[in-house]
């Protein structure tokens, strides 16, 4: 009973926690009353925070609980370039994620962005030379239907925007190419998610910088009017918070279940928040368009239990090679 109940309290941060980040964020890039274009730099100061957080907390681990445990974070110039082309893709990743929400509603966000599992297949066959099986490839034709059905929708609604869906396409890219640099970098972090988190977000806020030059975010700073507000900084650093959170949470409720149930567990917050999405903000949607969300999670939840079911058969079975142990881990 004690266990059932602590897995239920982790489900439901990381329900809360994924949830809440992902509407703060909504109003951070594309609030009415906020009138804040500067989406770079947004990212920038979560990025900033969680770096912060990360050295804040590994200084706090010599005074014990709840700190003890996290390894010692220091700053080290050959490290942070050997992990620098992982933060290329980082950047792009939560760049394009935030770029998506801020073109498209918080409804069509899981849509918008649905594509990560298809490149996960197609990139794991292109760099990593591993094949994928027909029912997972049957899951994969549901997502993209559902994708497109989901962009007729809202262009049928009036609501589509092309760049929303650039960005979203974009975010499922680097969200793949992400997991697969993730682990081909973290040896060089003596396998610390701690460590590469640290490094990713020291060496994401240096690359802001110019990037924020060039499209003339600190202009657009200069002239915001909530610059000094105090309400201003603190949706700005619960953003960033969150952020932070959201990566302690995830693996805290993989620790407690499983990588599949917390897929599982994922697809069901993405139709959670859809739903709290379109009754937030009074939206009505057709038929269709709840069909295309339908499709998309449907797909999703299908390729979690296909590959589920692939990866318990290759366990159970010695006879399958280690080469074919990998085919089953996209």
């Amino acid at each position: 009973l004690l266990r059932a109940l602590r897995i239920a309290v982790v489900v439901c941060l990381y329900w809360f926690t994924s949830i809440a980040m992902v509407f703060l964020n909504k109003y951070l890039l594309d609030s009415p009353s906020l009138r804040l274009d500067a989406p770079l730099f947004v990212t920038f100061f979560q990025c900033a925070l969680t770096a912060a957080l990360c050295l804040g907390l590994s200084l706090g681990a010599a005074c014990g609980p709840p700190c003890a445990g996290l390894p010692a974070l220091r700053l080290d110039p050959k490290v942070s370039r050997s992990v620098l082309p992982l933060s290329a893709v980082f950047i792009g990743m939560v760049t394009s994620n935030n770029l998506c929400l801020k073109h498209v509603g918080v409804a069509f966000y899981n849509v918008g962005r649905s594509l990560t599992t298809v490149f996960n297949v197609l990139l794991s066959y292109l760099l990593l030379k591993q094949t994928t099986s027909l029912y997972a490839l049957l899951a994969c034709g549901v997502i993209i239907g559902g994708f497109w059905l989901g962009v007729d929708q809202e262009g049928a609604e009036g609501t589509l925007s092309w760049t929303g869906i650039f960005f979203g396409i974009l975010a499922s890219l680097c969200v793949s190419l992400n997991a697969i640099y993730t682990k081909k970098v973290l040896p060089v972090v003596d396998g610390s998610i701690w460590r590469l988190t640290f490094y990713n977000n020291i060496n994401a806020c240096v690359l802001f910088f110019p990037l924020m030059v060039l499209l003339g975010e600190f202009r657009t700073l200069y002239h915001f009017d909530k610059l000094g507000s105090p309400s201003f900084w603190g949706m700005m650093t619960l953003g960033g918070v969150f952020g932070f959170a959201i990566g302690y949470v995830t693996g805290l409720q993989i620790k407690f279940t499983s990588p599949l149930t917390h897929n599982v567990s994922g697809t069901a917050k993405a139709c959670a928040q859809t739903v709290l999405a379109v009754i937030y903000f009074e939206e009505t949607k057709s038929f269709l368009w709840w069909t295309s969300n339908l499709m998309v999670l449907g797909g999703s939840f299908a390729y979690t239990w296909v590959k589920g079911l692939e990866m318990r058969k290759v366990q159970e079975d010695p006879n399958v090679k280690s080469g074919e142990r990998n085919d089953t881990g996209v």
